[in-house]
């Protein structure tokens, strides 16, 4: 649920050694390029790319009480530049680690700290096994050291830019001992390939293409699976993905490993990438330059997560990403986001006082935000009114109020059951462990599980998020009741949206059903915004509707009780709600989603059958059926009819649209439609001819669109059969007929005689038909030379 967040001052950098420094060093506008904390959460490392003055350098600072020697390491170009600070994780002491440093050319110091020593250097090793070769991304997994490396040809008058696949991906494994560093073997996972950056997982290695990388090479990612030994190819926008073991070295080479995908990749768009950051999750977050963060599984697919406000992203604005727990955070020009990963809602946006921000990790607390600025470290935690902090007691009650009229629906007694009879009567267990589940955890909170049966324990845990969100759910209703008139509506709002998310997600009964109309009826426009966002409706960036809700959602929307089974009180299905609130907020909507409806209807439930929701009574008939009960009839009504007859693209509402545009003589209109829909089907096309073909005959309002219409002749017609339709409506005269009328509304040979060429010069179907046998030169054809 939406909580009011708060930003919380943890650290003043007071409590860091040479703290002063790092406050005057953010202060002065020197903003470090990257900021990294040690697992344990004691050291923190600053890394400045700067141009000198002063030099590029790294410095590390730890809290107060663990003092020793500082560590402090600088270059001056044309030095090897530093390109990854890495904590390693220590085998010989339970939750310890070393740093290392890798420097371009492949060198690496794996530093150590020792309380009230400091930091001491264990060995400096060499990754890379050539002399040439420049390292341009590094990370690390477990134990081991993954990169990519540059190895540059041997003719160094060669042009670089004609040797894009000069680069290769190794991996080596760093064995961390008491007085030493040992490295294993070098490993190629991938050789003769362009330019990656390398990101980790716990189980899987991303290669996200560079951006000057080759731009056939940039349409896609790369996914190593280092315990399977199997490279992932994936185009993510394209739903392409294909996969491959590596059984031998011949088989890492990059241009072998897209041969047989070559003609399929080259036809697609480039990746649109501005940020990229690996999830703890173990998926890749991706950042487009329109602003859209999608999230890469390791199985290649994609996921759509949430889109940034503000449109295209500017350049040199700098994105920071990062997960915690279930949120993800997003910091874009001085504003956080937090959005929840799984359904893409955004929980809470808060516009920071500086630019600049850093997230920093939170050893123990993987819900906790901890952002680094330049006036110090924050915390962002979600505020609970102390005085509305104890949910109901009678939530307990309910559970046998809502088990008893569950189990009396089931019941094939004539008995009334009761609650008192439920709870003595021991048949029913459920609800008695539900209830002992939700009085364990409403008293103990936040403490271990104890006093509860080993089988209500187990259930706990297993229901442990539902019931968290029952308790938010009545936690928010007593906090209605204590909250000041100013911000009463912002609660009612997050109510409703809360309780029409969790109807949503229960059984569509007759209850649930009457309730939600209740809801609509009572807080219309914060029940209008909760089903925008369960739906999750927005406009993409063409202006066309889109709906992003779960296949359960839509069935709750589209097949819950019908009209004929709720009978005459006045309860009405969720779709006619929904239709409701569309005419009464965003009437220009409404067409959109019917159509949006019916496409999920053609997926989920083929062929029609009366199990689904076309099966009964048609949507688009149930949206005007809505849209007729409007207490005054207006234009914009009439116009929204014609939308909705139109958007169902069934043959006969298409008709009834044409002939309504008839009646209304909107005879531009009537061309449009006729042009569109005459090629959904032929059965449709000779229909529509006809009918605009009995109007011809009758009046001259459609002559200005002749060329427009005679091309949608069906080919069966013939010129009989159009005669027929014309001499059949043209207008009887009650006047005797004369001949060279002064008047000009008659029909008259000139006017047809461009549609009765047309049909007289077009080929005989029969003839098409026998076409090929009639060119045929010979009949049999010759026997073909035998080879000898």
């Amino acid at each position: 649920m939406k909580r009011a967040g708060t930003l919380r001052q943890v650290s003043d950098f007071s409590d860091f050694s040479r703290g002063h420094w790092l406050q005057e060093l953010l202060r002065r506008g020197e903003e470090p390029s990257h900021v990294q904390a040690s697992p344990d959460g004691q050291h923190l490392l600053v890394l400045q790319k700067s141009r000198p003055p002063p030099l590029p350098r790294v410095v590390a600072f730890q809290r107060h009480g663990i003092g020793g020697a500082n560590l402090e390491r600088n270059w001056q170009p044309p030095q090897p530049a530093l390109v990854g600070l890495l904590f390693l994780q220590s085998p010989v002491t339970l939750g310890s680690w070393v740093l290392a440093i890798v420097w371009e050319h492949g060198r690496t110091e794996v530093w150590h700290f020792v309380v009230a020593v400091g930091w001491q250097l264990l060995q400096t090793l060499e990754l890379c096994q050539g002399a040439r070769a420049r390292i341009v991304s590094v990370c690390s997994q477990g134990a081991s050291l993954v990169w990519c490396e540059e190895r540059p040809p041997l003719d160094a008058h060669l042009d670089m830019s004609k040797c894009a696949f000069r680069f290769c991906v190794c991996t080596r494994a760093l064995e961390v001992g008491e007085q030493d560093v040992r490295l294993g073997a070098v490993r190629i996972v991938l050789h003769n390939s362009p330019e990656y950056q390398v990101l980790a997982s716990p189980q899987h290695i991303f290669l996200v293409p560079a951006t000057a990388s080759f731009a056939t090479t940039s349409k896609f990612l790369l996914i190593w699976h280092p315990e399977k030994a199997k490279l992932t190819i994936t185009a993510p926008s394209a739903g392409f993905v294909h996969s491959k073991l590596l059984r031998s070295s011949s088989e890492s080479d990059f241009r072998k490993l897209l041969l047989g995908s070559v003609g399929l990749l080259s036809g697609l768009a480039p990746l649109d990438i501005r940020t990229s950051t690996v999830s703890n999750s173990g998926g890749l977050l991706l950042v487009s330059m329109k602003g859209a963060v999608n999230m890469v599984e390791p199985d290649g697919t994609q996921r759509h997560i949430f889109d940034l406000e503000g449109g295209p992203l500017a350049q040199g604005s700098p994105v920071q990403l990062k997960t915690f727990g279930s949120i993800l955070a997003c910091v874009l020009a001085g504003v956080l986001y937090l959005v929840d990963q799984n359904s893409g809602r955004l929980i809470e946006k808060k516009i920071l006082s500086m630019k600049e921000v850093h997230f920093l990790e939170s050893p123990g607390e993987e819900d906790s935000i901890q952002l680094l600025m330049q006036t110090g470290i924050y915390s962002f935690s979600f505020s609970k009114p102390e005085d509305c902090s104890r949910p109901e007691p009678c939530l307990v009650e309910m559970v046998f109020e809502e088990a008893c009229r569950y189990y009396q629906r089931r019941s094939l007694s004539s008995s009334k059951l009761t609650v008192e009879k439920l709870k003595k009567g021991g048949v029913f267990q459920a609800p008695v462990a539900l209830t002992a589940i939700l009085q364990h955890s409403l008293r103990q909170k936040q403490k271990p599980v104890r006093g509860l049966q080993d089988t209500y324990a187990k259930l706990l845990s297993t229901m442990s998020l539902e019931l968290q969100s029952y308790r938010s759910l009545e936690l928010l209703k007593t906090c209605v009741v204590c909250a000041p008139e100013s911000e009463v509506e912002s609660y009612c709002e997050e109510l409703v949206e809360q309780e029409v998310s969790r109807i949503l997600h229960s059984d569509m009964d007759k209850d649930n059903l009457a309730y939600l109309n209740s809801i609509f009826a009572s807080f219309p426009s914060a029940a209008w915004k909760a089903m925008r966002s369960c739906l999750q409706l927005q406009q993409n960036g063409d202006g066309l509707l889109v709906a992003r809700a779960t296949p359960e959602v839509w069935k709750k929307v589209l097949g819950g009780p019908q009209q004929e089974e709720m009978g005459q009180n006045g309860v009405v299905p969720l779709f006619e709600l929904i239709c409701a609130s569309f005419l009464r907020f965003k009437p220009k909507w409404l067409p959109s989603f019917v159509e949006l409806t019916q496409q999920y209807v053609s997926i989920s439930w083929a062929y029609s059958s009366k199990e689904g929701p076309e099966g009964r009574v048609p949507l688009y008939k149930r949206a005007l059926g809505v849209l007729a009960r409007k207490n005054k009839r207006s234009e914009a009504d009439d116009e929204m009819e014609l939308e909705l007859l139109l958007c169902s693209k069934r043959p006969k509402a298409v008709l009834q649209a044409l002939h309504l545009l008839i009646h209304l003589k909107r005879w531009q209109r009537v061309v449009e439609v006729a042009e569109k829909f005459s090629k959904l089907s032929p059965l449709l096309n000779k229909e529509i001819f006809t009918t605009l073909l009995a109007e011809f005959a009758q009046h001259r309002e459609l002559d200005p669109y002749l060329d427009t219409l005679w091309p949608l002749c069906p080919a069966e017609l013939t010129a009989s059969d159009i005669l027929t339709v014309v001499l059949q409506h043209l207008p009887h005269s009650q006047e005797d007929p004369v001949p060279f009328s002064s008047e000009g509304n008659q029909l008259t040979v000139g006017l047809l005689k461009p549609l009765l060429q047309r049909v007289v010069q077009r080929p005989c179907v029969q003839d098409e038909m026998y076409s090929d046998a009639l060119q045929s030169p010979i009949f049999p054809p010759p026997t073909p030379p035998r080879e000898y």
